[in-house]
């Protein structure tokens, strides 16, 4: 981990957040985010309970694939082939020193606590509650617009959130749906897609071709996705990884969908209960 180090704070739901800048991105503090689950004495439990779960582990390693070129695989498989057993416990210390990831750290002293790169931080977020996800994302984009306006870069919510569990539904659907299904080579697309699609249906109420009918001039520079809100957003990551699990679990399409649209319903409802909370006159 990188010494250049700038500290920053949020506060999320009353619970101040720190965030560490490094040379390989921001790290949030997944201890202060489970305070706002817990009290500090337990704020570790939170995250040792986290990282036992295989969606959690699958996340991790996908992550790590992805960015990390010294990432132990055969040390994350044995991790993997264990997790969720009434006997695997796993802190993030143990998971930094047994597979060489850098989405994790551990800090002693000022700010000391386990932090996680943002991607994996959201994450994190996602198994507190939607709305503190929610509330984290507003505050991490609050945040970034304030450095953005004095060094003109940019961080979007919105494009986060569209990219930020594709890879974990994408890879269900590469190793659950195709090898039981009658796709050709020239025709795994659709497999791809029509899974995207369930999900648009779940939570817009139309296909991705449905609404690129109806609105065929947004359609041609932009898709349904684009005009979803960060509340929709929110939901749309989560459902990707609810919908990876019921794929691996084999259970079919239709009784998924009853599922995620049930997951969506509740979720979106809490988020907007959340906002109207938010928008009251003080």
């Amino acid at each position: 981990m990188s010494q250049k180090k700038k500290t920053s704070l949020i506060t999320v739901q009353n619970t101040p957040v720190t965030i560490i800048n490094v040379d390989q991105g921001d790290f949030i503090s997944l201890t202060d985010m489970a305070k706002a689950r817990t009290d500090a004495g337990r704020a570790a439990d939170v995250i040792k309970n986290w990282l036992r779960s295989r969606s959690t582990l699958e996340f991790l390693g996908t992550w790590e694939l992805l960015y990390n070129p010294d990432f132990k695989v055969v040390e994350f498989d044995h991790l993997k082939s264990e997790a969720g057993l009434h006997t695997f416990t796993l802190s993030a210390k143990e998971w930094i020193q047994t597979t060489g990831a850098i989405g994790l750290y551990v800090q002693s002293g000022r700010y000391g606590g386990t932090y996680a790169h943002k991607d994996i931080a959201f994450e994190f977020g996602s198994a507190i509650s939607p709305v503190f996800k929610l509330y984290l994302l507003k505050e991490y984009q609050r945040l970034k617009d304030g450095e953005n306006d004095r060094l003109k870069l940019e961080w979007d919510a919105k494009r986060f959130l569209s990219k930020s569990n594709y890879l974990i539904h994408t890879d269900a659907v590469k190793n659950y749906v195709l090898p039981q299904s009658s796709y050709t080579k020239n025709t795994e697309w659709l497999a791809y897609a029509d899974e995207a699609d369930l999900l648009n249906v779940v939570l817009f109420g139309c296909t991705a071709r449905e609404w690129r009918d109806a609105n065929p001039e947004l359609a041609k520079k932009s898709n349904i996705r684009d005009y979803a809100s960060i509340a929709e957003l929110t939901v749309l990551s989560n459902l990707e990884t609810h919908n990876a699990e019921l794929i691996k679990s084999g259970m079919g399409k239709a009784e998924r969908f009853e599922v995620l649209r049930q997951i969506a319903q509740y979720q979106l409802h809490v988020l907007a209960e959340a906002e109207k909370i938010e928008r009251l006159p003080e």
